[in-house]
């Protein structure tokens, strides 16, 4: 595997380079008229949020949240309803997990021959423990013969309908097991469309910087399909500053666009060359938080769950404004719709918008960690016959959604 370091100090202290519009990124059969890709969020990237995204920005990619693949396969009602695409969303893109190339194979082939996808994403970046201890996640392309084995089985059923399929990773499981360069190699030469990276590792999970620079040697690697670049883009000049430094052919953006949906409005005007931005008001982002919730609701087909879930974005759609810890507590509380009304209507709808305060990270960082794995994971990158075993029973532990 190849080892590599790179030099962190002052990376973001770069000035933001000259406004110059950013071609078009194509993957596969679609050209994206906005180089900008959602990224897959667990609890955020459903159907609803997906909507309240799109209205502001309807020419970016928008990915659904990580499906896992035997759970599709299983035709799980919660699964089932995270496939789910508005009527006019389109590309239709979904993100499958697996650590089975058949399990992958036949999820792949669900989506594209019932027409539920016209974009695939393999997830091989989430750090999370249940996902990694089991060898899935930013801990699979460690594992050569898997990552290509995985990728080669989606591409082959995309191709049955032109159905692009692209590879989100991390640089590798920490420092000493970095593995994008390989892995992303190998996606290009298995019929990946494009190979996206966070350019952290699974150690750091979100803690830390984005080592961009890995995202310059993977798109020097990697030369005849796109390369996305992804990591600590709280803004448009960030994202600005991202291409211009990386080469990257686009972005894709987390958290950054947690409670700031019009973030998206941001990066289209930026990529086109226009300085414009977003300054809501507390009141134009009380109306947001209003009507996700309510797109939440119809999604789930319940009230009282549609609200339960807009409790985790108050904070977000909040941050930097004036609404005190009281209102701010209230809000996490709400069980309905006429509460949300009631409250939201308290606050001040004329103040502007905070500036830096409301900039910046969002989301938990955490801490770096050591990475949970299986035993002798990297003893080898060939999989023992008790590792073969574990991953064939590891989507069994992650499935539901």
């Amino acid at each position: 595997m190849t080892s590599q370091t790179f030099d962190l100090a002052a990376r973001n202290e770069h000035p933001m380079p000259p406004q110059s519009a950013v071609p078009a990124v194509t993957i596969g059969r679609h050209t994206l008229g906005s180089p900008v890709v959602l990224a897959p969020m667990a609890g955020i990237t459903n159907r609803a949020f997906r909507r309240l995204c799109r209205e502001h920005a309807p020419h970016a990619l928008y990915v659904s949240e990580m499906i896992t693949s035997r759970a599709l396969v299983e035709r799980n009602a919660e699964t089932m309803r995270l496939i789910e695409h508005d009527a006019d969303e389109s590309p239709r893109s979904v993100q499958l997990y697996s650590v089975d190339p058949v399990t992958a194979r036949a999820a792949a082939r669900i989506l594209v021959e019932e027409d539920r996808a016209d974009h695939i994403d393999l997830n091989f970046g989430c750090p999370v423990p249940k996902v990694t201890r089991k060898g899935g996640g930013s801990a699979l392309p460690w594992k050569r013969d898997l990552f290509r084995a995985i990728v080669a089985a989606v591409v082959a059923e995309g191709a049955r309908r032109d159905v692009p399929v692209t590879v989100k990773m991390r640089m590798g499981i920490d420092d000493e097991h970095l593995t994008y360069l390989d892995a992303g190699v190998a996606a290009e030469q298995e019929g990946a469309a494009a190979v996206a990276l966070h350019a952290r590792t699974a150690a750091q999970h979100y803690s830390g910087y984005a080592v961009w620079p890995a995202i310059t040697a993977l798109k020097q690697a990697v030369t005849t399909i796109p390369v996305l670049g992804n990591g600590d883009i709280w803004s448009a000049d960030d994202a600005l500053r991202m291409v211009a430094e990386t080469g990257a052919d686009g972005v894709v953006v987390g958290r950054g666009c947690l409670g700031r949906p019009w973030l998206f409005a941001d990066l289209e005007a930026a990529f086109e060359g226009s300085a414009q931005r977003m300054t809501p008001t507390l009141g134009q982002v009380a109306d947001t938080m209003r009507r996700h919730a309510a797109y939440l609701v119809e999604f789930y087909g319940d009230e009282s769950r549609g609200c339960r879930d807009i409790r985790k974005h108050v904070a977000w759609y909040l941050k930097g404004f004036p609404a005190g810890p009281t209102m701010r507590q209230q809000l996490a509380l709400v069980d309905s719709l006429a509460a949300l009304d009631r409250l939201l209507g308290q606050l001040d709808a004329d103040a502007p918008w905070p500036g830096a305060d409301a900039e910046g990270q969002r989301g938990r960082a955490g801490t770096p960690k050591r990475v949970a794995l299986p035993d002798g994971w990297l003893d080898s990158p060939d999989l023992t016959p008790a590792q073969q075993a574990l991953v064939a029973h590891a989507e069994l532990d992650v499935s539901g959604g």
